[in-house]
C-alpha cells in the first residue's frame, strides 16, 4: 500500500523515518515527496581501450568498479549538460533513513516532467529497502533528443513510501548502505 503525503509527514513527525534536510511543503504530492539532486555525480570514463565490465568475475563488487571506472564531478551552480545516451551516477541531496521497525520501504521514481524529455533516474533499481540509511544513488541517463541541463538542488525524483507487511527480521544491509557522493 502506497502512503499518502499525510502519512509520510506523520512518519517524519514521529521520527519513524527521516529525510534530511526536511522537505518543504511544496515538495509533497498526494502520494510522494520530491527529492533533489546533489552537486556531485560520477561520470564514466569512456575512452579506456579494452575496458569491459564483467559482473560475473570472481570478487566483482559494483562499488569498487564504480570508483575505478568513474571520475567524481561537481555540477556547477549554472548547471551541466547531460548528453544524449549518457549514463552518470548521481545522488539525492537528502539523506533518508527508513527505520525497519516503521514497517515501510521506499521506491524512487522519475518525475513525469523530466521523463517526458527523456531523463531516466534509475535503470532497474528503484527499491529503497526497509532499514536503509543514506542518500539515494541515481542512475541518470538521457534517452531524449537533446542534452538535458542538470542543476544542483533541482527536483530530480520522487520518493514513494510503501507499507511493509510485518516487521523485517533485520535492517537492510548491503554494499550501498550509507552511500554518499564521494
Amino acid at each position: 500500500m502506497i502512503l499518502s503525503d499525510r502519512e509520510i509527514q506523520r512518519l517524519l513527525k514521529n521520527r519513524l523515518i527521516t529525510i534530511e534536510p526536511t522537505p518543504t511543503l511544496d515538495a509533497y504530492d498526494s502520494t510522494a515527496v520530491d527529492l533533489t539532486l546533489d552537486s556531485h555525480i560520477r561520470v564514466f570514463r569512456t575512452n579506456v581501450p579494452g575496458f569491459v565490465i564483467d559482473p560475473s568475475a570472481a570478487g566483482y563488487k559494483a562499488t569498487a568498479l564504480i570508483l575505478s571506472a568513474t571520475d567524481l564531478f561537481t555540477i556547477p551552480q549554472q548547471g551541466w549538460e547531460l548528453q544524449r545516451g549518457t549514463l552518470v551516477l548521481g545522488w539525492t541531496r537528502e539523506r533518508i533513513d527508513l527505520d525497519y521497525k516503521a514497517k515501510v520501504a521506499g521506491r524512487v521514481e522519475g518525475k513525469s516532467g523530466l521523463a517526458r524529455i527523456g531523463l531516466a533516474v534509475h535503470v532497474t533499481a528503484p527499491t529503497i529497502h526497509a532499514g536503509f540509511p543514506g542518500t539515494i544513488q541515481l542512475e541518470l541517463i538521457n534517452h531524449g533528443p537533446a542534452p538535458i541541463k542538470l542543476c544542483p538542488g533541482m527536483p530530480i525524483c520522487q520518493l514513494i513510501i510503501e507499507a511493509v507487511k510485518g516487521t523485517p527480521s533485520k535492517a537492510h544491509k548491503s554494499q550501498f548502505a550509507d552511500q554518499r557522493a564521494r
